[in-house]
């Protein structure tokens, strides 16, 4: 200790500041690194919840005891117990969310239960069962449901339902595809309501997914339909990444509806043949009758004259029906007008005499059979007008761009990165502190090292001899050869002809070998100069 103190009287004040700050950064990484290896590994246990649900799982963590974190609204917990206190939390029902399903139904009992009481639970369910669904989606983050349902009045007419959705989602926007899946998603969930009764709105207060999007069925849906047809079965044949198809499809983008009749004079057909016959016989019988003359004798009226007739008639009628054809036909949107395909496929890579690569064509035997295939899978018509060009080159091999992710070597052991770095920052720390700020200072001289001898009784002071020593300068005058001490050669023992010659005059008259001389002989103190004009260089 005393030893301690003798250094540290020694030091003038601006060492001193330098060894307070240097004890102090050296024992302040010590703590941190204590700290740290003391401290647990936290990682991410949940993000994003609301405030009540964020609350019940800070609740249920400090009942357990467990070290946690809260950072921006995300809780952090141990590695180690990530997993067992997510499991453990879920099996009370934590985190739990504001949006309630068919639970709700479970309070309704009793006889104060009316049914519009009911039907308003009912819906409300729905409508937290149809959020739930759509929460599931990993690109959604939250979701709301409003159903507009036309109740159990049975006079109601004319009445349709229809739903609402708000979304929001972890990034960007919700593709139209998406949105028209939850339309049918919602719409199915729901009696008597359309899709195109239901309206999606995302977090940035867009309606997507409306009726007048692209259908499902559009031109570009199925021309890349047939493209991804068309490249698999390519690339069955030359490999992926050897064939590139593109595909042109034009079709038809408007509604057509024709109605026809034709009458054809020539060509009849009986329908019905209806025949009549009639017959009528008559006959008259003489002396029927009392009159004057029947009392005649012999008198010409007392004759018995008859007389007879007899007509008969037919009659037929048929009934022709004329040939008459009518025909109706409604053109729909989305038939095929035209279709061009291209088909870019690679060729083949060999070794020519040098051994250098050649690239080789595919023979005109396999694009032919390929061409084939590819008319057969897009349904080529020729005489609509249909195009297929198929060729064979040469690839050029196209680099990433950008960085590929790969996993890290460490992720896989389970350590973390950022702790292990910033314990190695503060170990460095400590120890250039301690190695080259601290110990430089605080080293003591080494034993049998050569010192300057005590000043003679007339020579000046202590103060202005180290002064005059320290400035590192040289003085080419005059000077008293006896007031000089001598310093002994390697082995301590000096020649009877250098123990009466000073340091400073060895070397003749050349200032430049006296110097190297008293350097060699001194180090101690030309070590002290040196680091005294480098303090005063850095001040």
């Amino acid at each position: 200790m005393q030893q301690v103190f003798d250094v540290w009287n020694k030091l003038d004040a601006r060492r001193r500041v330098i060894v307070v700050l240097a004890t102090g950064a050296v024992f302040a990484a010590v703590l941190g690194l204590a700290r740290m290896a003391s401290s647990p590994s936290l990682t991410l246990l949940y993000a994003g919840l609301e405030n009540g649900a964020a609350g019940d799982v800070v609740a249920a963590l400090e009942q357990r005891g467990v070290a946690y974190d809260v950072r921006g609204g995300a809780i952090f917990v141990e590695s180690a117990r990530r997993d067992e206190l997510r499991m453990t939390l879920a099996s009370e029902g934590l985190p739990a969310t504001s949006t309630k399903g068919y639970e709700l139904l479970d309070s309704m009992s009793g006889f104060g239960t009316t049914s519009q009481m009911f039907d308003a639970a009912y819906w409300r369910a729905k409508e937290g069962e149809l959020a739930r669904t759509i929460q599931a989606h990993p690109a959604i983050t939250g979701a709301r449901v409003h159903l507009a349902s036309t109740g159990s009045n049975p006079f109601q007419r004319d009445v349709t339902p229809s739903a609402s959705v708000m979304i929001n989602t972890s990034s960007g926007t919700l593709t139209a595809q998406h949105a028209r899946a939850l339309r049918y998603l919602v719409a199915s969930a729901v009696t008597g309501l359309a899709p195109e009764d239901v309206s999606i709105i995302d977090s940035t207060g867009g309606l997507i997914g409306m009726s007048e999007d692209t259908p499902a069925n559009a031109t570009d849906d199925r021309a890349e339909a047939m493209r991804k047809r068309v490249q698999r079965l390519l690339e069955a044949r030359v490999g992926p990444g050897n064939a590139v198809v593109e595909l042109s499809l034009d079709t038809v983008t408007r509604t057509e509806s024709m109605r026809e009749r034709r009458i054809d004079p020539q060509s009849r057909v009986a329908i019905s043949t209806d025949s009549e016959e009639r017959t009528n016989t008559s006959s008259d019988q003489g002396g029927g009758d009392v009159t004057v003359a029947s009392n005649l004798p012999d008198g010409e009226a007392g004759g018995t004259d008859s007389s007879s007739s007899q007509s008969s008639e037919t009659r037929e009628r048929i009934n022709y029906e004329v040939s008459e054809t009518e025909r109706e036909i409604t053109v729909a949107p989305g038939a095929i007008k035209r279709l061009t395909v291209a088909v870019l496929v690679n060729g083949t890579m060999g070794t020519g005499t040098d051994g250098a690569e050649v690239f080789t064509p595919r023979p005109q035997e396999e694009l032919t059979a390929l061409r084939e295939l590819v008319a057969s899978a897009v349904g080529f018509d020729e005489a609509r007008g249909d195009v297929i060009t198929l060729k064979t080159m040469q690839f050029e091999t196209v680099l990433p761009s950008g960085t590929s992710a790969e996993p890290a070597f460490l992720a896989g052991l389970g350590l973390d990165l950022m702790s292990i770095v910033q314990a190695a920052v503060l170990g460095l720390v400590a120890l250039v502190l301690g190695l080259f700020v601290v110990r430089p200072v605080l080293m003591k001289p080494r034993a049998g090292a050569s010192t300057l001898p005590p000043p003679a009784p007339d020579s000046p002071s202590p103060g202005e001899a180290a002064a005059r020593v320290l400035t590192g300068e040289i003085d080419d005058g005059p000077r008293d050869a006896a007031d000089m001490s001598l310093v002994s050669g390697p082995e301590g023992a000096a020649s009877e002809d250098e123990a009466e010659v000073p340091a400073l005059t060895r070397g003749g008259d050349d200032p430049a070998e006296r110097l190297r001389n008293l350097i060699g002989e001194r180090q101690e103190e030309t070590v002290e100069i040196l680091r005294s004009w480098l303090e005063e260089e850095n001040a």
